[in-house]
């Protein structure tokens, strides 16, 4: 299977594009006035403590309260003050956590919906080929590594760097990884926590720590996966990831491309078009079936139908079949959307239990390509499968759009600010295939109040960019998405 990764680079924003055989498989998008606190180490203050729900709201210096569960909380000496971690989980949250008391958390979960960040105190910094733990003492193995002998190997190595200050988690990249390497890395975390642990004392800033910017990230993540290649669009960013992969990830150096061509380099692979269809409820495969799906704050529901498949033989094969390559698509979709916390997919009733034996399995095998954690709980006794995959991230849907003024929340729009990069690369894009003296964009009140205001700046550097004068025409009866882009 070849792969590769894609990395768009602006001024505003950077997205990332895994390519599985010519077609996307994930989209990652983090604009730099909102990136994500996934990983961020904060030193908050408990601003409440609910015992009815065994958790507590911590201050961390956002517009909401982040979430602390008693089951998150594990505790010692510099985060929290001298408590027992013995018989942890049988502890009331009221002796754990008090009113107004400072204390060290990392972000589990951003921010999500109505729902503030989900927090812990058990603290982990990731690096190449190891997790940090301060709470622990002890080695752990990535389950993927299931050679029993190199699992020992690499936990007799790494028990060496383990002391009273911490322990580690082998990742799956390190699997065959020299004992120089893993020293190497080891010593990094260590370096790293003592400046976390330096921080903690000066008591000035709520931000302890920050996880990498996306591109980095998702290069530091994709380690061990099968990259035949990434190519970024920025020369700068290049010559950025160029330094981080030759400290960090030198197995990915020669990988690393800059792409000079004149397309978009999300054209290669229809990525644009491909996200686009990403935000329909709509999923229409190849037979002539079709998925919906829906997503909601308290679960992503999927449902199944046979459209315009009549199939070959008789109602119960085509039924199967049609559910076989919905797995394929529901697999992909998941990744492609990013849904997470909990499905229920609804498939077409089935007669057969073997039917629903193979539907399950090949539901498992799609999944199982998936670097998020899945739990397949198999068919209820309404015929629904339920599921859960692991959600750290918001979606692709609430990372590019935002509630429909007109719907009150029944539906969904692309923000303002997602049509105002749209109308940029469209303008960059026209520029590049036709010869044009000037542009006129007409868009939506809204949509034309920013460029002319809060995106005014972005204005002026595409018109240095593209040596050519952009102007701004309001059109009250466009919707937010609406947009047109003329050439004078």
């Amino acid at each position: 299977m070849s792969a590769e990764l894609l990395i768009n680079v602006t001024p505003s924003e950077s997205r990332v594009a895994l390519i599985e055989n010519g077609i996307l498989q994930e989209i990652h998008v983090e604009r730099h006035t909102k990136r994500g606190i996934v990983g961020n180490i904060y030193r908050g203050k408990v601003s409440r403590v609910l015992p009815g729900m065994q958790a507590a709201f911590v201050d961390i210096g956002f517009e909401k309260a982040a979430f602390l569960h008693a089951s998150d909380i594990v505790i010692h000496d510099e985060i929290v003050g001298e408590v027992s971690t013995s018989d942890i989980t049988k502890k009331d949250i009221r002796e754990l956590v008090r009113d107004g008391q400072d204390i060290v958390v990392q972000v589990v979960k951003d921010p999500i919906g109505t729902k503030g960040a989900r927090l812990t105190t058990d603290i982990t910094i990731p690096s190449r080929y190891l997790v940090f733990m301060p709470s622990v003492t002890h080695v752990g193995v990535s389950q993927r590594i299931e050679d029993e002998q190199e699992r020992e190997r690499l936990k007799n190595l790494v028990e060496g760097f383990c002391d009273e200050n911490g322990g580690f988690i082998l990742r799956t990249a390190a699997e065959g990884v020299s004992e120089v390497e893993l020293s190497q890395d080891a010593e990094f975390l260590r370096r790293l926590w003592s400046k976390i642990q330096q921080r903690m004392k000066r008591k000035k800033s709520h931000v302890l720590y920050e996880d990498l910017p996306l591109a980095r990230r998702v290069l530091r993540d994709f380690v061990g996966t099968e990259i035949d290649r990434v190519r970024i669009d920025s020369k700068l960013s290049f010559q950025e990831l160029q330094s981080f992969t030759e400290e960090y990830v030198p197995e990915l150096s020669k990988k690393l491309e800059y792409y000079k061509g004149e397309r978009p380099i999300f054209d290669l692979y229809d990525v644009e078009n491909e996200t686009q269809r990403a935000l329909e409820r709509r999923v229409d495969l190849k037979s002539g079936g079709y998925l919906i799906i829906d997503q909601t704050e308290a679960m992503t529901t999927i449902d199944i139908n046979t459209g315009a498949f009549v199939g070959h033989r008789n109602l119960e094969e085509t039924i199967f079949n049609t559910n076989i390559e919905a797995t394929q698509a529901i697999a992909r979709q998941l990744r492609l959307r990013n849904l997470g916390g909990m499905i229920l997919i609804d498939f077409i009733d089935m007669v057969e239990p073997d039917h629903k034996r193979r539907v399950l399995h090949s539901l498992e095998v799609a999944t199982s390509k998936d670097r998020a954690k899945s739990n397949i709980h198999g068919f209820t006794a309404l015929g629904l499968i339920e599921m859960t995959r692991k959600r750290t991230r918001e979606s692709l849907e609430h990372v590019l759009c935002g509630e429909c003024p007109a719907c009150k929340g029944r539906g969904s729009v692309k923000t303002v600010e997602t049509t105002c990069f749209e109308i940029m690369r469209e303008i960059v894009r026209v520029n590049r295939a036709y010869d044009a003296d000037k542009f006129v964009v007409y868009a939506s009140p809204a949509v034309a109040a920013a460029l002319l205001g809060e995106e005014s700046h972005m204005l002026a550097e595409l018109e240095v960019f593209v040596s050519r004068q952009i102007s701004v025409q309001e059109e009250p009866l466009y919707n937010q998405d609406k947009f047109d882009v003329v050439m004078m």
